[in-house]
């Protein structure tokens, strides 16, 4: 029952990153077909992350109140009323309806799975989930690339709205898995500290300003990858440049996948310093001004491999750093704190490179590396003052 429980969570992780990458492998051609400038997709993802942040500092009410189980079940529900939303949208301001449910169901899933697997798995498993995520996050670029290329951009949403409404139908059957294993785990109904006590904690704070460093990084890539190309490399078909969305995704996926077979023996902290060298390395790649697109497409996917252990090995960090008692409230504030970072700063890029080009995207990304490790290393210093 432990390893089929297991790989329900691989394919809940899935599903948590089939919806993140649509809207940048869709937006070159999405922006031409409702005719607003391409800046314009900073305030639909601005929407749906807003929605994120709230629904991820409801979360340690709602693990203290509900089973994981059931959180699970509802958020994927409203992504898949997102997804569908998307596909049925003949207007931009559509969009923004249906953001609400699209960023509802992302945030309180992704606090509580993380919490759960962060007090009752290894560094190495979380690793290995959060690669499954990369998974779902590769294959909708996909999904969008062969939709712009046989239908219609809208048909990219609606394939990836029936394979969220496959994995709803098998966490359904699932459900009885969780009650045989709870025995076996310890589950979200010890005292839960609240928001007001965790931010109090030493060192929470630090780790919030660098969650939001990482994300605004990882959501301006997310975002903007695919726009990126097009800007700035010519002769390149829609298909090709929407499937470059699934750059950064891949290399996330890679980064978790090394990580999980290796973060037991090295540690959390040790794997975000690497992370961060390998990540600093890929943004020189994406740097180098040369006119054929393969030295930029290797730097992001360098990029997501440097950037993949980093925030899985944040949380897991949460149960030891802060104590169990605080973890689910450090975890949902780092979630709202990720979100914030990837509401705002994909669509204050989005107004950068309006005005000087959106080339600058690299130097943009340095940015926010240095910040987020700057921000962890401060942390460590703090925790270890205690």
């Amino acid at each position: 029952m432990y390893s089929l429980l297991l790989a329900v969570i691989y394919l809940i992780f899935i599903s948590l990153g089939l919806p993140d990458s649509l809207l940048g492998s869709g937006w070159p051609t999405m922006h031409v077909a409702f005719g607003v400038p391409s800046s314009y997709a900073g305030y639909v993802s601005m929407s749906i992350s807003f929605m994120t942040i709230i629904s991820a500092l409801l979360s340690p009410r709602m693990i203290k109140r509900f089973h994981t189980k059931w959180i699970v079940i509802v958020s994927i529900f409203l992504t898949v009323m997102g997804l569908a939303g998307f596909s049925i949208s003949s207007s931009y301001a559509m969009l923004f309806v249906f953001a609400a449910p699209y960023g509802l169901g992302a945030g309180a899933i992704d606090a509580s799975v993380n919490h759960y697997v962060a007090n009752n798995y290894s560094g190495s498993v979380m690793n290995f989930l959060h690669c499954f995520y990369g998974v779902g996050a590769v294959i909708s670029p996909n999904i969008m690339a062969v939709a712009l290329s046989k239908a219609r951009w809208n048909e990219g949403y609606r394939w990836t709205a029936y394979i969220q409404i496959f994995i709803l139908l098998i966490c359904i059957i699932s459900l009885p898995l969780w009650r045989k294993n709870e025995s076996d785990f310890s589950e979200e109904k010890e005292e839960v500290a609240g928001i007001r006590e965790a931010l109090k904690r030493p060192g929470v704070i630090l780790t919030l300003i660098a969650f939001f460093a990482y994300c605004s990084g990882e959501a301006t890539c997310f975002l903007w990858t695919s726009s990126y190309f097009a800007g700035v490399k010519e002769g390149i078909s829609d298909r090709l440049i929407a499937s470059f969305g699934s750059l950064i995704f891949g290399g996330l996926m890679l980064g978790r996948l090394i990580s999980g077979f290796i973060s037991n023996r090295l540690g959390d902290r040790l794997l975000i310093r690497i992370g961060i060298v390998v990540e600093l390395f890929g943004i020189l790649l994406v740097m180098i001004p040369v006119s054929s697109y393969i030295p930029s497409a290797i730097g992001f996917v360098v990029i997501g491999t440097g950037m993949g252990p980093v925030y899985p090995a944040i949380q897991h960090m949460a149960p030891k750093n802060f104590g169990e008692k605080y973890s689910a409230a450090v975890i949902g504030l780092q979630m709202a704190s990720a979100y914030i970072g990837s509401t705002f700063m994909p669509m204050v890029f989005g107004n950068i490179q309006e005005k000087v080009g959106i080339g600058i995207m690299p130097f943009y990304l340095l940015i926010f590396t240095i910040l987020n490790i700057a921000m962890l290393e401060r942390t460590y210093l703090v925790l270890k003052s205690e």
